[in-house]
């Protein structure tokens, strides 16, 4: 999964007195996608899920006046999708796919409008902080092919998580020049602290509000699958919103940026009422 946007914020970094690596961070909207306008392919050099494997994940179909895109979320509530506010801005519509192996073979899909998003106020489309958004649909019922991801408690949000393991999931591209595959893929990787992360970003892109994971051997998030999630392997705990890679390619070594779940634990029980 080739994480999806990064920043021309190198200069920022190095006032910030960061050793930047090779890794320009560039924004989706300036990375190639396919000719029918759409976000697809699959995790970068990962492993093909089997049907019912993450019956949380939940794909985007998302709708603005002259394009579409394709994201990935999290069901985190009953009626309620977590996933990247670089991935709502400015959309109309949105078409919710749950239960799904292949990409748009649902058990259920909802379409709702743009009425049903909450993007957070505080999304900057330059740095990508606070880089989150919820969505609410209809209220669907848990089976084996859908079911709810549970949010860390508010007690554990100062974790790092930093040494522990976690599975990132979407349908996102197998490779930097990959076209498109059609079943959701999903990759094991290494959570690292932020200050190792923000070796390669600066820390004007790697905040409190991130997490990185490390990308050994090419494995990584990429493009489309923006806002999926990023589950602590050991106890399944949703801990990260998929966000950014480097310019440099999914498949580059550097770290892979997400929105860091228990720094959205207030605003989401504000937006939703889900806490635990």
């Amino acid at each position: 999964m080739k994480v999806l946007l990064v920043f021309a914020l190198i200069a920022l970094a190095s006032a910030n007195g960061y050793t930047i690596n090779k890794d320009e961070p560039v924004l989706l909207k300036d990375l190639s996608v396919e000719d029918n306008g759409e976000i697809n392919g699959r995790i970068t050099n990962g492993l093909q899920a089997s049907e019912n494997e993450f019956p949380y994940q939940v794909g985007l179909s998302l709708k603005k006046t002259l394009s579409s895109s394709w994201c990935g979320g999290s069901l985190i509530a009953k009626n309620w999708v977590l996933t990247a506010a670089h991935c709502t801005n400015g959309v109309s519509s949105v078409t919710v796919y749950l239960g799904a192996t292949v990409r748009t073979v649902a058990k259920i899909t909802h379409t709702v409008s743009a009425s049903n998003i909450h993007q957070h106020a505080g999304y900057n489309p330059t740095t990508l902080l606070n880089d989150v958004s919820l969505i609410q649909i209809p209220t669907v019922e848990e089976t084996d092919s859908i079911q709810v991801i549970k949010l860390p408690s508010i007690a554990s949000s100062y974790s790092t998580y930093s040494g522990s393991y976690a599975i990132a999931s979407g349908w996102g591209r197998t490779s930097d020049s990959s076209s498109v595959a059609t079943n959701l893929n999903y990759a094991v990787l290494p959570i690292i602290t932020n200050t190792k992360c923000a070796l390669t970003y600066g820390s004007s892109v790697v905040t409190s509000g991130t997490i990185c994971v490390s990308t050994p051997s090419g494995v990584s998030t990429c493009q489309g699958d923006s806002g999926g999630p990023l589950v602590l392997e050991s106890d399944r705990i949703l801990v990260g919103v998929t966000s950014f890679v480097s310019s440099n390619g999914c498949a580059s070594g550097a770290p892979a940026g997400f929105a860091r779940v228990t720094n959205f634990l207030p605003w989401i029980k504000e937006i939703s009422g889900i806490y635990y």
